[in-house]
């Protein structure tokens, strides 16, 4: 009940009261009934105003106290909604507005009110508190330190527990004499750290973590939870602010190593690769005080913030997913962030949404937002519209906790109330740091330019840990003398590690191909490990009848039927193997051989052309079946995934997902190929450049629709040019099949050779179904992989007037084409692997034809597009333009992929028929 409500109610009782029957009848007998119940029968009179009209024994009549209570009950609501924002979470201490909604005046309260009593029953504790007392505990609880925004949660339960949690401890955490020296050691670690760094290498940009050194502390508290939860793993994924710090006194890097690397002592390693330090990323065991150990894991990141989140979801679901931990406990996640960032950068909602997806879900994140109050030089007011930078996060039914990183006891309460939650709900969990950058956006910046009044705060104040050390003194918890040897003991181990860093001769303490990447190598292609990818007659067989096996009670489509069907006539190897045959086959193939197979994408399930059908729905209750899961019962996993729609998230997370399972088939696939620019930052700053980076390797495939067929612009190209332009050192595959065989090798090359590098597949669209792109049963019990496919015709081809050289739908065009046209003296080479290319495939094709037989590359991307220029640069490289002069056909030069206009495209596809079997002198350089 509301003010508004409580004043119709005064006033309808004082009509009562004097006119009976001018009231509705409900009310007539409710007021009667609520006289009755009074002492002594008096005629008690309700509120007016907010002041308690008394009774005739002079206290409150229960109608007035119904109404105090009432207004009580919605005060303490207030301060559970809107209690954050008094809190006193701003170690710069800028004011906040007062909220009326906290006011208990603006309840209508008067003075004497405060001494009255109240019940309690929605707050933990005693059961009556007079108004004082109450106002009090929830200013203590929610207007402290700590400002918590948890009532947008749906779900009561939740919320309770919340509430629970909080208000009977009045959000403080009662920490033993050993955790405070631990938190005053943890600041200390953290703020000598960052003295001795700037005194040493003055001007030296390490984007230090001081003004926010209270999010070492943290990291340990929530490290020391995880490890009374019984996680084993935990995944951390951070900018570069603080990264230094956080690799010293969290990942245990040898501040030698860390040393070395500020001073550069590798560089003669790093001719044209490697990264700067505080992108690097690390490894180590960590063992809680209890003696739990829990394996940490920083993952590399690149300068674009918040692409890593993504990335180490996916690591931590694939360490998960390995020790078949679908209760998601195993392996913990935390993602430390920046408060422009979170608020800008859209890949945070994009993660935020995928955290309880079933095919991406982790057990729960915790978020730390390192939260600076602002971006570079761009203050809140000026980069976001909302009133914290983590209000994205409100679209989860998780809590938000902000902490004033100035009150180190604070954040450990925020973390053990943060751990307890996600350990309880399996959900994400965020908690908002408030601090600041002491020197700007790094070391070399001044931010007085933009932020004077700011800086003129910031400058004058001392470190939370000297701070802390007072509260400490103050309380008796800690000696002066006792402060004062944890900080010699910390300046003592960072000087003798900097004498041995000038001293000892470098030696690299890169991480990589350890553990489960021991038997996996990178570098350049070698074709010792092209070994035979067939599968026997009789497996290929099982799987076959196994993909087209339904259980009896599992109602099929009617129409989808005759697609199971198939699949149970290919095992019996008289109906050839289509593009979705091939594909079910190696994953199948794979499972049975123990390599666990996951894929996801946009309407992966059935596939964006309806072809791939991997997960059936019952057509009368819609419950699945996933006929690559019940092959045999020893089988691996085989999971597949519609992905929600977006492709930066996604695409990071398999990426992710694939750096902790060499082992395994790991796939992303685009809707329609170009989809994937949306996640370009992953291809470039991770898939592309891990390797040369930070000696990372990835198995991930890309599978990518690819063809123009008139559909518009944006469904034709999966901008091969682009992969190209990055294709360098052999850091990736990127490969365009023609056909179902070559596929189905493809897939399963992927897993068995022990090279791990990044494969990008051309898919087809309107050949899915094309009967020149099915291939024959025996065609997947035998063979490998070809990188280049000679013309099935070469032996009939005595005088070749030319040899078309081409890749993907366009060679199925041209094979066609040419038995329209008769044009019997024209050869199709098909490039299937475009990189990493190689001078013998070609010339082991080429030399079936005599010598100077001209070779024209032939592609239906326009002339600034595909692989034409590639392929002009890398014909001299290999040196083959003298023996096989190379000419060019392709649509004209174009700002767009290809024509809106699906009668135009067929126009435009003739044209460069047209011009493929024209004579020599038509076609264009």
């Amino acid at each position: 009940m509301n003010v508004s409500n409580q004043e119709f109610l005064d006033d309808l009782f004082q009509q009562y009261l004097q006119h009976p029957e001018s009231v509705p009848a409900e009310w007539q007998t409710y007021f009667q009934n609520f006289i009755a119940g009074q002492p002594g029968n008096s005629l008690a009179t309700a509120t007016v105003s907010g002041s308690a009209r008394p009774s005739s024994n002079g206290a409150p009549s229960k109608m007035a106290m119904a109404n105090l209570q009432d207004r009580v009950d919605q005060l303490i609501r207030g301060y559970r909604v809107r209690g954050h924002l008094e809190a006193r979470i701003d170690p710069l201490g800028i004011p906040r507005r007062q909220n009326r909604e906290l006011d208990p005046y603006s309840y209508g309260f008067t003075d004497e009110d405060f001494s009255r009593r109240f019940s309690t029953r929605t707050i933990s504790g005693a059961d009556e508190l007079t108004l004082e007392e109450i106002v009090d505990k929830l200013r203590e609880t929610y207007c402290r330190s700590i400002g918590a925004q948890f009532m947008h949660i749906d779900d009561y339960t939740v919320r309770n527990w919340l509430q629970s949690k909080m208000e009977s401890t009045q959000n403080r955490l009662q920490l033993s004499h050993a955790t405070m020296v631990r938190i005053l050691t943890r600041l200390t670690d953290a703020s000598i750290f960052e003295e001795f760094v700037r005194k040493k290498y003055i001007g030296q940009k390490t984007f230090s973590l001081e003004g926010g050194e209270t999010l070492i502390p943290l990291l340990d508290l929530a490290l020391e939870k995880a490890g009374e939860h019984g996680v084993q793993e935990a995944v951390l994924g951070m900018a570069h602010r603080g990264r230094l710090n956080v690799l010293a006194n969290i990942m245990h890097k040898r501040a030698q190593n860390i040393f070395w690397s500020i001073d550069e002592a590798d560089h003669e390693m790093k001719r044209g690769r490697g990264d700067v330090l505080y992108h690097m990323g690390y490894s180590s065991d960590w063992v809680t005080h209890a003696g739990h150990k829990i394996h940490i894991s920083l993952c590399f990141n690149p300068s674009h913030l918040e692409f890593v989140n993504a990335v180490a979801m996916g690591r931590c679901r694939s360490k998960q997913d390995r020790f078949h931990d679908s209760e998601r406990r195993r392996c913990l996640n935390i993602l430390i962030h920046g408060d422009a960032a979170f608020a800008g950068e859209g890949i945070v909602q994009e993660t935020l949404n995928m955290s309880e997806l079933p095919g991406y879900a982790v057990g729960g994140t915790l978020h730390v937002i390192l939260n600076n109050q602002i971006g570079f030089t761009t203050p809140a007011e000026e980069s976001r519209s909302t009133t914290y930078c983590s209000d994205v996060a409100k679209m989860l039914q998780i809590p938000i906790f902000h902490v004033n990183g100035e009150d180190p006891e604070a954040v450990a309460q925020v973390v053990d109330l943060a751990m307890e939650f996600r350990s309880v709900f399996k959900r994400d969990v965020v908690i908002d740091m408030y601090c600041y950058r002491r020197h700007g956006h790094n070391e070399s910046d001044e931010p007085r330019f933009t932020q004077p009044t700011m800086y003129q705060t910031i400058d004058h104040r001392p470190t939370v840990r000297e701070m802390y050390v007072q509260q400490l003194l103050k309380s008796q918890k800690i000696t002066a003398e006792e402060a004062e040897t944890i900080v010699q003991q910390r300046r003592e181990e960072l000087e003798s590690e900097f004498e041995a860093a000038k001293i000892s001769q470098f030696q690299s303490d890169v991480q990589t191909l350890g553990g489960f990447w021991n038997h996996y190598y990178g570098g350049l292609e070698r074709d010792d490990d092209l070994a035979s990818t067939g599968v026997s007659a009789k497996v290929l067989s099982e799987i076959f009848l196994g993909l087209g096996r339904t259980p009896p009670d599992f109602n099929v489509n009617r129409k989808l039927q005759r697609v199971i069907d198939a699949r149970a006539e290919m095992a019996l190897e008289d109906r050839p193997i289509d593009w979705a045959g091939a594909e079910l086959a190696a994953i199948a193939s794979l499972s049975l051989e123990g390599h666990s197979v996951r894929l996801s994408g946009q309407d992966a399930e059935r596939g964006t052309f309806s072809h791939r059908h991997a997960v059936l729905n019952d057509a009368q209750s819609g419950a699945k079946y996933q006929t690559l899961k019940n092959i045999r019962p020893d089988q691996a996993s085989v999971e597949i995934y519609n992905s929600p729609l977006c492709e930066a998230g996604v695409m990071g997370f398999e990426y992710g997902y694939s750096l902790d399972a060499p082992e395994s088939l790991v796939m992303w696939e685009a809707q329609f190929g170009d989809f994937w620019n949306v996640a370009q930052v992953i291809v470039d700053q991770f898939i592309s450049s891990a390797e040369d980076k930070w000696r990372r390797l990835s198995g991930i495939t890309m599978l990518l629709p690819h063809g123009f067929e008139g559909a518009g612009p944006e469904h034709c190209s999966a901008r091969l040019e682009r992969f190209l332009t990055l294709a360098a050192e052999h850091n990736m595959q990127i490969v365009y099949p023609t056909s179902a065989a070559q596929y189905f090798h493809l897939l399963r090359r992927q897993v068995h050779r022990k090279w791990r590098k990044p494969l990008v597949v051309l898919t087809p669209k309107s050949l899915l179904r094309e009967p020149l792109v099915m291939s024959p049963f025996a065609d997947l019990t035998a063979g490998r992989f070809q990188r280049v496919l000679q013309d099935p015709r070469v032996a009939e081809i005595q005088s070749p007037s030319r040899i078309l050289l081409c890749s993907g739908k366009i060679a199925i065009d041209l094979i066609k084409a040419r038995e329209d046209r008769k044009a019997d003296d024209v050869a199709v080479v098909r490039l299937e692997q475009l990189y990493p290319l190689h001078r013998a495939d070609i010339e082991e094709a080429l030399q079936a034809y005599p010598a100077g037989t001209p070779v024209v590359w032939i592609q239906e991307e326009p002339r600034n597009m595909g692989a034409r220029n590639f392929l002009r640069l890398k014909w001299e490289d290999l040196e083959l333009h003298e023996r096989y002069p190379l000419s060019f056909i392709s649509r004209p030069e174009s700002a767009s992929p290809s024509t809106g206009s699906k009668k135009m495209h067929q126009i435009e596809q003739n044209e460069l028929l047209d011009m493929a079997f024209a004579v020599p002198s038509r076609v264009a350089r």
